[in-house]
């Protein structure tokens, strides 16, 4: 099983980072957000809104014994944020999470939506404004189901 590790950089309009697979990025020793997800999109669209650094591990829908132990187990003194789809696997996925990482905390798309994927980005970004993350603030003020013009995605 391959899981991927991204980070959002600060910049205007989103991630414009860079990500190595199975590296941790940010001040070793330091506790740095995490958001847990499900898939490569998922991941994609989270830092598309995001304007601070942070490490995002994408599961792809499921929990095998070895990413456990390399890689969600090691999350134990970071501060964790589970973000999957409203679905039967996405909560089969998240109660499996709370397992291994009881501190973590439970972000929630709305079940209108169903998929991280199908959230409008400007209620992504509401949700994790909402969470205390520093977000692209144009996404705050897209009325809900709207998309921004195509000039604001890079």
């Amino acid at each position: 099983m391959s899981v991927t590790l991204e980070t959002a950089s600060r910049g205007r309009g989103g991630y414009n980072g860079r990500g190595e697979e199975g590296i941790a990025m940010g001040d070793q020793g330091a506790p740095q957000k995490v958001i847990i997800v499900e898939g490569k999109t998922d991941r994609a669209r989270i830092l598309s809104v995001l304007d601070e650094p942070v490490r995002v591990v994408c599961t792809k829908g499921t929990l095998s014994y070895t990413t456990l132990e390399e890689l969600i187990l090691p999350l134990q003194d970071e501060e964790v944020y589970i973000l999957v789809d409203a679905d039967e696997p996405g909560m089969k996925l998240r109660r499996q999470l709370q397992r291994e990482l009881p501190n973590a905390k439970h972000l929630y798309t709305r079940r209108v939506y169903r998929e991280v994927a199908r959230t409008p980005l400007g209620v992504l970004a509401k949700v994790l404004h909402d969470a205390h993350f520093a977000v692209d603030e144009r996404w705050l003020d897209v009325p809900e189901g709207c998309e921004p013009p195509w000039g604001w995605i890079q």
